[in-house]
């Protein structure tokens, strides 16, 4: 029978780096998922459309990479609809919760991010 371990990271006393911090910043830097999950907190559920014009400069073959990852995590919904061809795209709970995340995001760039880097 295998064993399960759990990580707890605020027990870690060394110096190496939290595998779980390491993976959240495997999925949120991974290019295009931060404004992916962005367009789906301040939206809410999405067609594919709305959230390719939102990411504008994200192909529609990557995006498609994208969401299907997201939703792979268990972040983002995929919902088809039966009496129609309507597809949307919404945060699960697990994602719902990159809430304060996000928020902190922003309230470091509008501190640190001056408008020419932009």
């Amino acid at each position: 029978m295998e064993k399960t371990v759990t990580v707890d990271c605020t027990q870690q006393s060394d110096l190496s780096i939290c595998p779980k911090f390491q993976q959240t910043f495997t999925i949120l830097g991974k290019k295009w998922n931060g404004l992916i999950l962005e367009v789906l907190l301040q939206n809410g559920p999405s067609r594919f459309k709305d959230i390719a014009k939102s990411v504008a400069k994200c192909s529609d073959r990557v995006l498609v990479e994208r969401l299907k990852e997201l939703e792979g995590q268990g972040l983002v919904n995929r919902e088809t609809h039966e009496d129609s061809a309507l597809i949307e795209y919404s945060l699960t709970a697990k994602g719902a919760a990159l809430q304060d995340v996000m928020e902190a995001a922003h309230t470091w760039g509008d501190t640190w991010i001056s408008d020419q880097e932009c």
